[in-house]
């Protein structure tokens, strides 16, 4: 679809500004901590917008905690599947919000985490060790939130935890 290859191009390009590839981001530490940090500065600007309003539709937010134990037993493509639903929920939940958010301060965060999600998306996609296109049908856990904030926060958990635990499996793989 044209948007989805508008996304998918603008993130290329940016991975393109970092002199990135999707290996070199996997086996750059630091990419991911560059990603972790931004994450941290989404969730202080928007909490620094003016009063936000409660969301009027309560915004389906995954719950992204997890043991390392659970997580160590899991194989690469079942974390590259979980953390593709925890992704698809929390991009619904922003475009949501993003609807319900007049406020210019709060709609440019939401924009911009909504790029961010969506860039690692298509990214996880990249990705598979199991034949056939992932298909959205997954049902993560989940919470209903009302605040715009607890849409940042469960960002954030996903990066830092996740995702960094997720990349830090792969470059066993793909780095040596």
């Amino acid at each position: 679809s044209p948007p989805g290859l508008l996304l998918l191009t603008s993130f290329l390009l940016h991975v393109k500004e970092d002199r990135a590839s999707p290996t070199r981001l996997v086996c750059d530490n630091r990419l991911i901590q560059k990603y972790i940090v931004e994450a941290k500065d989404m969730e202080k600007r928007v909490s620094q917008c003016q009063a936000l309003p409660a969301l009027r539709c309560p915004a389906v937010l995954p719950l992204v905690d997890f043991t390392f134990q659970q997580w160590k037993s899991k194989s690469n493509e079942t974390k590259r599947r979980e953390i593709l639903c925890d992704l698809a929920l929390l991009l619904g939940a922003a475009a949501g919000a993003q609807g319900q958010v007049t406020d210019e301060c709060g709609a440019r965060q939401l924009s911009q985490l909504y790029r961010h999600a969506n860039s690692f998306f298509l990214l996880l996609q990249t990705f598979s060790w199991e034949a056939g296109h992932w298909e959205p049908s997954c049902s993560p856990h989940s919470m209903e939130q009302t605040h715009i904030s607890s849409i940042f926060l469960t960002y954030r958990q996903l990066v830092q935890g996740k995702l960094r635990f997720f990349f830090y499996d792969l470059a066993k793989v793909l780095c040596k």
